[in-house]
C-alpha cells in the first residue's frame, strides 16, 4: 500500500478499481443503494453502507484521514451561487458534505466526476463556478477549465473502451489555504499521451471489447424477440430500398406517423419549434418519395408498431444494411450507428444491440465497456440491476488516466510531503491491471 483513499457515492466501485490498480487502499466507502452495496462488498471486500449526509456534517465527522478523496457525486443546483459566500453557497447540497470532509481531513488529492452538463450552459456560471471557488478557498490547485473525458477517445493499448461516455472530472491538489498556488489558474490536465494517434472510428466491438462468442448458451436470453426482429427487418427493408434507389437516408429523425399527405396533418399552435421542424422535414420526405414510402408502410403494417418503433434515426453513414449496425431501442425511436463504439450505458434498460449477432450486449460485455475486469462478480442479483449499476458507474480506465495526469502535472507540490504517492502512481503500468482483493 502506497496511499489511502475514500470512495464516496461509490456505486459498484469504478473509482475503487482504478485506485487499487494504482497501488491504493480504500479506507472508507459510502453508498446508499442496497443492491450496489452488496456488489461493492462482494468485489472490494469493504462495506460501503453509509449516508454521507449523516457521517459528514457540522456535528459529526466519521470519515477519517486519507490521501485521496474520490466521488461521482450527484449534481444539485446551488441556490446561493454567485454571492461568493464560500462553502455556505453549497450548503444543502451533497457537494457541501464532500467539502466538509475536505475541510477537516485535507486530502492530498480530490478527484470528482459528474455529467458533462455540470459545466454546460445551465450550470457553468453557477454550480461549476461555486465548486471551483470552494475548492480553491479550501487550499486546492484546480483548473476552472472543464475537463471532459470519454473512454472511446483513449487508445485501446492504454485501456480505452469503445463507449462514448463524456464525463466531467474535477482534479485538485492540496497546496495550502491562501497560497498563490491555490489562487492561480493551472493548465488543465493533459491526456494526449493516451488519446493521440487514435481514431475512435477505428473501434471494432468484436475485436476490441471483445464480444463474447455468439451462440453461447449464456447469451441465448439476449436474443431479440420476434417483435424486435420484425421492427428491425422493416426498417432494414427501407434502408435497402433507399440505397437501391440512390435516395439519401435522412439525417433527421424519421417519424413514419407523419408520412402522410399534408392535408391529413394538423400541426398545433403549441407545437414546439424543434418538433415542428422535424414534422415539416418528414412531410417533405414523404412528398418526395410517396410511392416508395406508402408501399413500405403497407407491406410492414408499420402503423401497428408501438409508437416508439415507428420512429427511426440513422447515424450509420455509408452502411448498407441495418443488421450490420449497432442499434439502440430508445423511447424516441430506433437509433442505428456504425459498429464502432457504442452509446453511453445508462441506468435504465436500453442495452445496445449488436446487429451482426442479433442480440443485446451482455452484462459482462457492458462491464468491459466500463473497464471492469472479467473476474468482477455480479452474481446474486437480477441482470436488470447489473445493467443499472453499470449505467450509473464511472469508467475505470478514465479515472486511472485522469489521476495519472494530475500527478504528472502537480508532482512538484505532492513530492514535498508524499513522494511515495507520486512514485506509486507514476510507476504503475500504462494499462490498468486490476487484481482481485
Amino acid at each position: 500500500m502506497s496511499f489511502t483513499f475514500i470512495d464516496l457515492f461509490a456505486g459498484i466501485g469504478g473509482f475503487h478499481g482504478a485506485l487499487h490498480a494504482l497501488g491504493g487502499k480504500a479506507v472508507y466507502a459510502s453508498e446508499i443503494d442496497g443492491a450496489a452495496i452488496k456488489i461493492y462488498e462482494k468485489n472490494w471486500k469493504l462495506n460501503a453502507e453509509s449516508d454521507i449526509t449523516e457521517v459528514a456534517n457540522d456535528e459529526i465527522m466519521v470519515v477519517g484521514k486519507h490521501d485521496i478523496l474520490t466521488g461521482g457525486f450527484p449534481c444539485q443546483p446551488f441556490s446561493k451561487s454567485g454571492k461568493q459566500l464560500g462553502m455556505e453557497e453549497t450548503r444543502g447540497t451533497l457537494f457541501w458534505n464532500i467539502a466538509k470532509i475536505i475541510e477537516v481531513q485535507k486530502p492530498t488529492i480530490v478527484l470528482l466526476e459528474n455529467v458533462r452538463n455540470l459545466a454546460g450552459p445551465k450550470h457553468l456560471h453557477t454550480t461549476w463556478v461555486t465548486i471551483i471557488r470552494t475548492l480553491r478557498s479550501l487550499g486546492y490547485r484546480v483548473s476552472s477549465v472543464p475537463l471532459v473525458v470519454s473512454p472511446h477517445r483513449i487508445h485501446p493499448r492504454f485501456g480505452g473502451t469503445p463507449q462514448v461516455r463524456e464525463r466531467i472530472f474535477i482534479a485538485a491538489t492540496y497546496v495550502g489555504v491562501g497560497t498563490e498556488a491555490a489562487k492561480s489558474e493551472p493548465d488543465q490536465l493533459d491526456l494526449s499521451r493516451v488519446t493521440d494517434n487514435w481514431n475512435p472510428q477505428d473501434w471494432n466491438l468484436k475485436k476490441h471489447l471483445p464480444l463474447e462468442r455468439n451462440g453461447l448458451a449464456a447469451n441465448k436470453h439476449l436474443s431479440l424477440s420476434e417483435s424486435e426482429i420484425t421492427w428491425v427487418d422493416a426498417w432494414n427493408d427501407l434502408v435497402v430500398k433507399l440505397r437501391s434507389k440512390r435516395i439519401e437516408i435522412p439525417g433527421f429523425p424519421m417519424w413514419s406517423d407523419y408520412w402522410l399527405p399534408r392535408s391529413q396533418v394538423k400541426i398545433g399552435k403549441d407545437t414546439p419549434s424543434w418538433k415542428r421542424a422535424f414534422i415539416e422535414k418528414n412531410l417533405k420526405f414523404f412528398e418526395d418519395n410517396k410511392a416508395l414510402l406508402s408501399a413500405w408502410l403497407t407491406k410492414w403494417a408499420v402503423r401497428t408498431f408501438p409508437q416508439s418503433r415507428r420512429k427511426f434515426e440513422w447515424q450509420a453513414q455509408e452502411s448498407e444494411n441495418l443488421w450490420d449496425c449497432i442499434m439502440h431501442f430508445r423511447p424516441s425511436g430506433i437509433r442505428a450507428k456504425k459498429p464502432t463504439y457504442v452509446p453511453a450505458l445508462v441506468a435504465i434498460t436500453q442495452t445496445s444491440i449488436y446487429g451482426p449477432y442479433r442480440r443485446k450486449l451482455s452484462v459482462r460485455e457492458c462491464a468491459r465497456l466500463q473497464g471492469l475486469p472479467d473476474w468482477f462478480d455480479f452474481s446474486g442479483q437480477p441482470e436488470s440491476a447489473s445493467y443499472k449499476q453499470l449505467g450509473n458507474g464511472v469508467n475505470l480506465p478514465v479515472v486511472y488516466h485522469v489521476l495519472r495526469a494530475l500527478i504528472e502535472r502537480d508532482q512538484k507540490f505532492i513530492k514535498k510531503t508524499r513522494p511515495d504517492l507520486v512514485r506509486s502512481i507514476l510507476e504503475a503500468p500504462m494499462v490498468p491491471k486490476v487484481e482481485p482483493l
